[in-house]
């Protein structure tokens, strides 16, 4: 099943339907440098596993200018289009209300809040590469995402 995801701003996700108990997803934030390869494909995985059990955003130190063409590429082959994503940066307010925060590569530029569940997921960045070089990383990616939906209990769908 393929579809546009796009990521909501924090505080808009409307989980809390009037008069029902709250039930809280969990929310993760990917972010690396440039929010415009590996943590768009994470997010794109991410959304379309989870299919709407869980929460997530990305975000980068340094935002690009546009996602990375061989990662939207590569991401098509796979049946997500992440083609209508943006690189965003970071805020205070996603990290805070992230449940896990998953960076990528932006090293002390990564912001870093007492209480946050933090992953570091070293992987080659995509950056100036071709879709070739991309689909390890690509693989590499939805491998780590799945592994993620399970320990947070988040049953991936096909």
């Amino acid at each position: 099943m393929s579809g546009t995801y796009h990521q909501p701003h924090p505080g808009t996700d409307q989980r809390h339907a009037p008069g029902k108990q709250p039930r809280h997803k969990p929310i993760v934030l990917f972010l690396c440098v440039h929010n415009a390869g590996r943590s768009q494909m994470a997010l794109g995985f991410f959304l379309h596993l989870a299919g709407g059990a869980a929460v997530a955003w990305s975000g980068g130190s340094q935002p690009g200018d546009q996602v990375n063409p061989a990662a939207i590429e590569a991401m098509r082959e796979r049946g997500i289009d992440i083609s209508g994503e943006f690189p965003k940066p970071w805020t205070d307010a996603a990290v805070r209300a992230a449940d896990v925060v998953i960076t990528m590569g932006c090293g002390d530029a990564c912001p870093v809040f007492p209480g946050k569940r933090y992953e570091d997921w070293a992987l080659d960045d995509p950056a100036g590469k071709d879709v070739s070089a991309v689909r390890p990383i690509r693989d590499e990616i939805e491998h780590r995402v799945r592994g993620l939906l399970a320990e947070i209990g988040v049953t991936a769908r096909d």
